[in-house]
């Protein structure tokens, strides 16, 4: 019985990749190199940065978790917001200064949705700018 892969009907992977074929260079691709491109109204004031607000779960301890937002730009009042997160989802919340992000906003629990919601309902942010990070 002859061979089932024959030099006619081999796959391309099957051992014949630079056979005669030149390598072609693929351009690198930056995934956030066009992200400042676009209409977007909710920039941070001064800057042509695009704006990423930042949502994170972290897990403290047994079921108990935190959630964390950042990157809302320093025009909007963080202490106001809270206030307001507070207010709406019944939970406690706090402003913290972190090392690498400025003024973090805490929330207890997993506020992920609801912060999403609210942040849409008033207009401070596009779903497409809310990045959800964590489980």
């Amino acid at each position: 019985m002859a061979d089932a892969w024959s030099s006619e009907n081999r796959p391309p992977s099957a051992g014949r990749f630079h056979q005669g074929k030149a390598i072609q260079n693929l351009h690198s691709f930056h995934p956030f190199a066009d992200a400042s491109k676009g209409d977007d109204l909710l920039l941070p004031a001064g800057t042509g940065d695009y704006l990423h607000i930042i949502i994170q779960i972290q897990q403290r301890n047994d079921r108990k978790t935190l959630t964390t937002v950042h990157g809302i730009a320093d025009d909007f009042d963080k202490k106001k917001l809270v206030k307001a997160f507070k207010k709406k989802f019944a939970c406690n919340g706090s402003v913290i200064e972190h090392p690498d992000y400025g003024k973090v906003i805490q929330l207890q629990g997993d506020q992920c949705k609801n912060i999403c919601q609210f942040l849409i309902e008033i207009v401070l942010a596009k779903d497409s700018q809310l990045k959800v990070h964590g489980f």
